[in-house]
Formats: structure tokens, sequence, C-alpha cells
């Protein structure tokens, strides 16, 4: 049987993203010991993390919510194993030189590899190219935003055909508690 490959054109359907969101939420606690919370996220952010717990905005729909769980799964790994990617991920100030954004390219790409990376592990697959669409809108969004300080519409960026990324390998680490941004 074929299954089918979604896109940001073709998405998931709710179902399948419930059951996708579940899955990952049950591994991330149960495999890497992070605890995963649907909460109050303070406005206008989707979700937020500090190192060992993960919260996902109650106001998403399903497919922003499954994309913001996995994408700070991402970034909940790097700030574990790296206090360059904690400090890269708490300066949020806009007016960034060109090198500064070719390092938060690197981290922000990165943590969408291992977020797909996370899904492979779980068996789900068939999501690379609708994360690899989400990723190339947010990465549309944060771009310009740390350029100008404007914060464009996310969904209006979402275009199918990104350049489809590959997982890398999930490093080992242990939990630690850091500052969060915004909500903790």
């Amino acid at each position: 049987m074929e299954t089918t490959v979604f896109n940001c054109s073709q998405p998931p359907p709710s179902d399948i993203l419930k059951d996708v969101y579940d899955r990952c939420a049950h591994h991330i606690e149960a495999r890497y010991g992070v605890d995963v919370r649907i909460a109050d996220v303070l406005d206008p952010n989707t979700g937020d993390f500090n190192g060992v717990t993960i919260l996902v905005d109650h106001d998403l729909d399903l497919a922003t919510a499954l994309f913001v769980l996995i994408h700070l799964f991402g970034h909940t790994t790097q700030w574990n194993i790296s206090e360059e990617y904690r400090q890269l991920g708490l300066d949020v100030t806009p007016g960034r030189s060109e090198d500064e954004l070719a390092r938060i390219y690197t981290y922000e790409r990165d943590a969408t590899r291992l977020s797909l990376a996370l899904l492979h592990d779980i068996g789900v697959t068939n999501l690379d190219q609708w994360v690899s669409d989400w990723w190339f809108a947010d990465w549309t969004y944060l771009q310009h935003f740390y350029r100008t300080g404007e914060k464009l519409d996310f969904h209006s960026l979402l275009q199918p055909g990104a350049e489809r990324l590959t997982p890398c390998t999930i490093p080992e680490f242990t939990p630690q508690r850091w500052i969060s941004r915004w909500s903790f």
C-alpha cells in the first residue's frame, strides 16, 4: 500500500495530525524525559520551552500545534547540548547582521532536522515535505522579523515545494532547566 506524502498544500487530515501529535508527545516524554504540555502561552507566541518542558499554546490548530511541538523539541535538544545555541535562541532582538542571520539559519534549520528525526523515530516518514514547507515559512517569517522587527502573518508564508530537509541524528542529552524566553 502506498503512503500519501503530504505538503502544505495537501496537509494531513486532522485525525493523522492528532495521532502524530500524541505519538510525538508520548515519545518526547518517555524517551527523552521532557514534559510536554498544552497551556496558555504568552501572546503572540505559539509555544515555549525551558530545557525540561515544552509548552504548546492551547489555542492552536492541529497543524500548527504539531509543527510547534516538534520544532521546539529540536530547540530543546539544542539547548541541552550547547551554550552557544541557548544564547542564540534567547536573543530575539531585531536588526541582525547577515553573519548573525547565517548562524540563526543553521540553528533553526537544524532544529527542524531534529524534528524530522523525531518523526522518523516513531515511524512517520510521509511528513518530511510538509515539515520542510512549514520550516521554510518559519524561516521566512524569522528572517524578516530579525531584519525589521515586523511580524508577518505566518500562514500567508506557507507555500509547497520548499527544499526538502533531511533528518539528523538526535544526540543523547540530559534535560536541564534553562531560562525560557516567554512563559516560565
